[in-house]
């Protein structure tokens, strides 16, 4: 095998790998001598099968075999001789004329990582914008949980029951007199206007009083789950047992152990936690952008434009797709490719900053252990059907590129973190408001190219933070949502509901949307 090397510029490499039709059929002649024991032919003995006949029958099949084997092979001698860092996957191509029989000559083309001077990762300075949680945001949080808790207490024998009243009900579903399964339950709780149960039904309880019978007819809806049921008219024999009126839920000890607490203190502690987790992941983002404008600011060296363009092209996919579901779809488009430049540049910058994360992480002994990586793909893993699952298993440990992929968003956080231990951190409190706000005005200056400022209603899209080159693209980190704290679902007796026979259960309290960037 020869290697000439045909372009040396800047990060771009090309080389022509010359193999020899010699090499080739030595190969070719030893890869005849491992496969004919298995052959089988008539009139030969097992493994006694002449390799000239071995040849004539899969020499075709093997010579296409050891050609892809060998060029793969050559590469790689390559890349390891010449010590090479590809930014993307080499594009390698094999001469039109080739033949059995002729030397193979194998061109070799790529983009190299930069080699990058250290970076300096003292002296770095952050501010953390703190968001405070005061108890009236912790009264309010906890109010809304008790409104979606609502009690009732028992109302005056005498009183007609009217929309926003729970009733206590029994009642028995007939289809032409005979009763029919799951048409029936006792003591079901039903909230007037709640929509639970199917059309109709809920409308006729409208009046009743603690103690009387009624019998009403309603029609099940023709896309009715139940299909014995479903457009059917029916009757159900109702008795009410009782007529509630919604009071008002006390935020005291007994609410607290209404939610599987121990007391209202914990409950508020707990409430506490998921409000500054609402606004944690803010913080964060701030933080990352300011630490990324500043390494942004002290470092400027080529960036492989191969990197540049497939990052580019994620962005650019990822515009189209909402400028797509824009209300002006013609208009959306027109605006993107007006601004396309400003979002090749963005990409550039998003390159840049990786490469960098990638190399202080490595000059720092940054890295994902083999117990988190294995987690990352357990996870992964999950989001497929079970029996592909495996499937999937192996396919990243057989991909290194796969691998880094799924690698990345972690790798970038572990050294985001080395970093925020590095600098020096001040902290000031602020609204959410002007967390936010901050946070635009950051989003801003990145869709930004300088000197050229962007348009004040333009936003980077996939607004992501750089990673590792090596790693790959990481989807910017964003606040987790934490859900508030819940009393279990009781479990319900059957009833004519709109989605089965089963009536389902309470609805759980709504979660406190955590801030929004």
């Amino acid at each position: 095998m020869q290697t000439q090397q045909t372009v040396n510029e800047g990060l771009k490499r090309a080389y022509l790998i010359t193999i020899t039709a010699g090499e080739i059929a030595a190969k070719i002649d030893a890869e005849i001598k491992k496969v004919a024991p298995q052959v089988r032919m008539p009139g030969f003995r097992p493994g006694k099968v002449p390799a000239n006949l071995v040849k004539k029958m899969h020499g075709e099949a093997l010579h296409g075999q050891v050609v892809s084997d060998t060029i793969r092979e050559s590469v790689d001698t390559l890349l390891r001789n010449e010590a090479l860092r590809p930014a993307m996957q080499p594009e390698v191509g094999l001469n039109e004329d080739y033949a059995e029989g002729k030397d193979a000559e194998v061109t070799v083309a790529l983009e190299v990582l930069p080699v990058i001077e250290a970076p300096s990762v003292d002296g770095l300075k952050l501010e953390r914008l703190v968001v405070p949680v005061t108890d009236e945001q912790i009264d309010e949080a906890l109010g809304n949980i008790a409104a979606q808790n609502k009690s009732y207490k028992d109302a005056p024998k005498t009183k007609k029951a009217a929309e926003g009243d729970q009733l206590i009900i029994d009642f028995v579903g007939k289809l032409d007199g005979v009763e029919f399964d799951g048409g029936k339950a006792e003591d079901a709780a039903l909230v007037l206007g709640s929509n639970t149960f199917i059309p109709g039904f809920e409308d006729q309880l409208v009046g009743v009083k603690t103690g009387q019978e009624k019998t009403i007819t309603v029609t099940f809806p023709t896309d009715y789950q139940a299909e014995h049921l479903a457009g059917k008219e029916a009757t159900f024999d109702i008795t009410v047992k009782a007529v509630k009126v919604e009071s008002e839920t006390a935020l005291d000890e007994d609410f607290a152990k209404s939610l599987g607490l121990d007391s209202l203190e914990k409950l508020r502690e707990i409430m506490k936690a998921q409000l500054e987790q609402q606004t944690s992941g803010l913080t964060r983002t701030q933080m990352k952008r300011q630490l990324l404008d500043q390494l942004a600011a002290g470092h400027s060296f080529e960036v492989p434009g191969t990197m540049v363009e497939a990052e580019f092209q994620q962005i650019w996919a990822q515009l189209q797709q909402e400028a797509a579901r824009d209300e002006n779809p013609a208009q959306a488009l027109k605006q993107i490719e007006d601004e396309k430049d400003e979002y090749r540049s963005i990409a550039e910058r998003r390159v840049r900053l990786g490469l960098l994360l990638s190399e202080i992480g490595q000059a720092n002994g940054v890295e994902v252990t083999q117990q988190e990586m294995g987690m990352l793909i357990q996870q992964a893993a999950m989001q497929y059907r079970a029996e592909d699952r495996e499937r999937f298993v192996q396919y990243i440990q057989s991909e290194p590129m796969a691998a880094a992929q799924l690698r990345a968003p972690l790798y970038e956080d572990k050294v985001v973190d080395f970093l925020f231990d590095k600098a020096e951190v001040t902290e000031r409190e602020v609204t959410v408001e002007e967390l936010q706000a901050a946070i635009e005005a950051e989003e801003g200056a990145e869709a930004a190219p300088a000197p050229k400022k962007a348009p004040a209603k333009k936003k980077a899209p996939a607004k992501k933070a750089e990673s590792p080159a090596e790693e790959a693209p990481a989807a910017e980190e964003k606040p987790a949502k934490k859900a508030a704290a819940k009393k279990p679902a009781a479990k319900k007796e059957a009833a004519p509901t709109e989605e089965a026979e089963a009536k389902p259960a309470k609805k759980a309290p709504a979660k406190k949307a955590a801030a929004k960037k």
